[in-house]
């Protein structure tokens, strides 16, 4: 957009022909058109270099990822989608289409930022060349998937980013990207950066609500010089929410992945069911009760407890940053929430919650729970598992997590636990430090 007129910028907007994000609201409008044209950039800071991103995924937050992105003119957007024929699909979409989030405004109403990525592909060797950061903005089963097509062609000095990482992130980079990682930074989140929903696949993406704060870890290799600041540089992209606290180290952001929530409150909902199926789909979170408000308490209550007793056996490590889930609603939904007065009431009143539902099946006679959606397919190996993991090797009891790891590895058709001890016969499936053959706390800190 360098050097453009403000008669040619609208030219290209009409003709499809503008080759970086176009904002279309009308506040991003008015921007564009101010006496700042042309615009630098959503919210960039001076000094930050241009950037080549890549995006991998398809799903709500891929979509919410890649538009806000992009809404950045200093930022290159490529997409890379390994499921099916989706990258072909929303390939030809955006030949006629713009990429437009829906952006909620504080005072009511919306904005709207539309942008064209600069590739769709499923070709990784394409989608990943020239670029500074991979966001990985998948599910947590789909992460080995990922790094396995992307590990011959990453180049040194390039940052992974999981939004969410999830438990286990790092154990199972390292694993598969073997000595290129020693060259690589890998930071994780502990979950999106916001709430948000595909309306219209490869077109329309609502952001419905941001997190207040973010927490990040960061860890880097001993051959890697990452040519930007990292935390700046993403905060940047996002924009002001969420502020992104970066942890002191990767295991309290294991400690605090928001797996963490869905298995208690699926156990706590599900697991004296009687098979029967229910008339109406259950609120998820807005639904919650004092028993799965007291079971996500106690979980919550072993992985603090699992890094106090870090940081006593490793007097030189701070685990500050592992709070109570109630702590982490009140800081990073605070402007979501109407009332805090207890956890149950700080879930059952949070805006960015609003109509959530249970993960249900349509049988006759109405729904059934669906034990294979993500919540439990997906947070307890690489969630709850790997807190428990850590917990072993700290040494720390915990009855809670291995009461609900046990009703749900029973739904999956798995085995993970068997008498307390991560010593099940899928254990490799999940990313417990153990499945990795971590055998000690001083293993996961010499990674």
């Amino acid at each position: 957009m360098a050097g453009q007129t403000q008669k040619e910028f609208l030219a290209g907007l009409a003709t499809g022909a503008v080759g970086v994000s176009v904002i279309v609201g009308l506040k991003r409008l008015y921007d564009s058109m101010s006496d700042r044209f042309p615009k630098e950039g959503r919210n960039l800071k001076k000094g930050v270099r241009q950037l080549k991103i890549l995006v991998c995924g398809g799903g709500n937050g891929a979509h919410c990822m890649a538009g806000v992105a992009g809404s950045h003119a200093e930022i290159d957007v490529k997409i890379l989608s390994l499921f099916e024929d989706e990258a072909e699909r929303w390939a030809n979409i955006l030949k006629s289409n713009f990429l437009t989030v829906y952006e909620p405004l504080v005072n009511g109403g919306h904005m709207e930022i539309s942008t064209k990525p600069k590739l769709v592909t499923n070709d990784p060797g394409k989608a990943v060349e020239g670029v500074d950061i991979v966001f990985m903005v998948v599910p947590a089963f789909a992460h080995s998937q990922y790094l396995t097509a992307i590990a011959p062609f990453i180049k040194p000095n390039t940052l992974i980013v999981g939004m969410p990482g999830q438990a286990g992130f790092e154990f199972q980079c390292i694993n598969i990207l073997g000595q290129k990682s020693s060259q690589l930074a890998i930071a994780s989140f502990e979950s999106l950066p916001w709430a948000c929903r595909v309306d219209d696949f490869g077109k329309h993406v609502q952001l419905i609500g941001f997190k207040d704060v973010l927490g990040m870890s960061v860890v880097t290799g001993k051959d890697c010089k990452i040519p930007f600041p990292i935390v700046d540089t993403i905060q940047d992209i996002f924009g002001k929410k969420p502020a992104i606290n970066l942890v002191q180290n990767y295991i309290a952001i294991n400690l605090m992945a928001k797996s963490i929530i869905h298995p208690p409150l699926m156990y706590g909902h599900w697991s004296n069911w009687d098979g029967k199926p229910v008339r109406e789909k259950p609120l998820f979170y807005q639904g919650v009760d004092t028993k799965q408000a007291n079971l996500l308490s106690d979980v919550s209550n072993e992985c603090i407890r699992t890094a106090k007793q870090i940081e006593k056996l490793r007097n030189n490590l701070k685990m500050k940053d592992v709070i109570h889930i109630f702590d982490w609603y009140k800081t990073y939904y605070h402007d979501e929430i109407t009332d805090d007065s207890s956890l149950m009431m700080a879930m059952k009143t949070n805006a960015a919650y609003d109509g959530l539902l249970h993960p249900m099946k349509t049988v006759e006679g109405g729904f059934v729970p669906d034990f294979n959606y993500r919540y439990t397919r997906e947070d307890i190996p690489y969630g709850l598992v790997v807190m428990k993991g850590i917990a072993e090797l700290a040494g720390v009891a915990t009855p809670t997590m291995d009461e609900i790891i046990t009703w749900a590895q029973n739904k999956l058709g798995k085995e993970y636990l068997v008498n307390g001890r991560l010593t099940g016969k899928d254990l490799k499936e999940a990313r417990a430090p153990q499945s990795f053959g971590f055998k000690t706390l001083d293993d996961l800190f010499n990674i």
